[in-house]
């Protein structure tokens, strides 16, 4: 009998496009991108069907993105204590559906829609209705996020989501990493907000590039440069493929994250190694306390924010 999938049904995509045959898998368990390629190159590092997302790859990150310092938060003179889901730092991270099995609203051959209920909780008494819709398009991978607050009280509300990219026939350490941002996000041993500094002139501007392999990175950034509605960061290869990350106006921060430590999937084997994580965020760590790009939403009120992959310089 074969094992179960550890993250639950998996949503198959494929698409037509110019540069050749798109395909992705979607999970069922955290709403969760666990494949992208594109004519059989993954963009995204992948873990198979067996595998818990490792260093929570492709999942969704709400009703907050990042950390929240010692799990604790507080509003109007009320403190709310959250399970601590970080114990080596003591904080809670990357929100509450990480576990969470998302249910089937609508799928096609190229999109799938699923949604999931954060219900009131320890520390979070707030209940949202969210969906994700993840869409291979033409030019990329489309997501589409909504969050609806149908409690009675004003709910708090950030979202992230955590694609580690990549381009497959590439050593991942040879690929030059952009990132649209003009701060960073000053932290602690804990790696907690300490303070915001301007990159400028020191190791954390990368708006001109750097070599993966020559980065230790798990740090956040603000003040995203956005275009035309879209902030943009990429990963380019040294013959001029890239791929581009992109999030819309809420999409104001971002984390990047370096680990050497990653099950990198090849083919059937693993072997552990470098990879690089472009989080996009609409809100840094610990907002809740900071209140920095913290969204409260009113009864009834919904919130979409969209983000997605382009690829570029891949037709055969």
């Amino acid at each position: 009998m074969p094992l179960a999938a550890a993250t639950g049904t998996q949503y198959a995509l494929v698409c037509t496009t110019p540069q050749g045959p798109a395909t992705a898998t979607v999970t069922e368990v955290a709403g969760g991108l666990r494949e992208y390629a594109l004519n059989g190159i993954d963009l995204v590092e992948g873990f198979g069907p067996e595998s818990v997302p490792p260093l929570g790859a492709g999942t969704v990150l709400t009703p907050w993105p990042n950390r929240i310092r010692d799990a604790v938060w507080s509003h109007g003179g009320t403190r709310h204590q959250l399970v601590i889901t970080e114990p080596e730092l003591g904080n809670a991270i990357h929100g509450l559906l990480a576990v969470t099995a998302y249910r089937l609203v609508a799928q096609t051959d190229n999109a799938v829609t699923l949604a999931a209920t954060v219900y009131p909780q320890a520390g979070y008494p707030y209940q949202l209705d969210t969906t994700v819709t993840y869409a291979l398009t033409a030019d990329g991978l489309d997501v589409t996020h909504s969050i609806r607050n149908v409690g009675a009280a004003d709910a708090p509300v950030a979202l992230g989501t955590h694609p580690y990219l990549k381009i497959g026939d590439v050593p991942t350490g040879d690929l030059v990493l952009r990132l649209a941002a003009t701060s960073h996000i000053d932290v602690d041993a804990r790696l907690n907000p300490v303070g915001v500094s301007d990159v400028a002139g020191t190791r954390f501007d990368l708006r001109d590039g750097a070599r993966v392999d020559e980065l230790d990175l798990d740090d956040g950034f603000g003040g995203v440069l956005v275009q035309d509605g879209r902030g943009e960061h990429s990963l380019t290869a040294p013959d001029g493929r890239r791929v581009t990350l992109w999030g819309d106006e809420n999409m104001a921060y971002v984390q990047a994250f370096t680990p050497r430590n990653f099950p990198v999937r090849t083919g059937d084997s693993v072997r552990i190694g470098q990879a690089v994580a472009i989080e996009p965020m609409t809100a840094p760590a610990d907002a809740f306390n900071s209140g920095q790009g913290l969204n409260w939403l009113a009864p009834g009120e919904e919130w979409v924010v969209r983000w997605g992959i382009t690829p570029t310089g891949f037709a055969s």
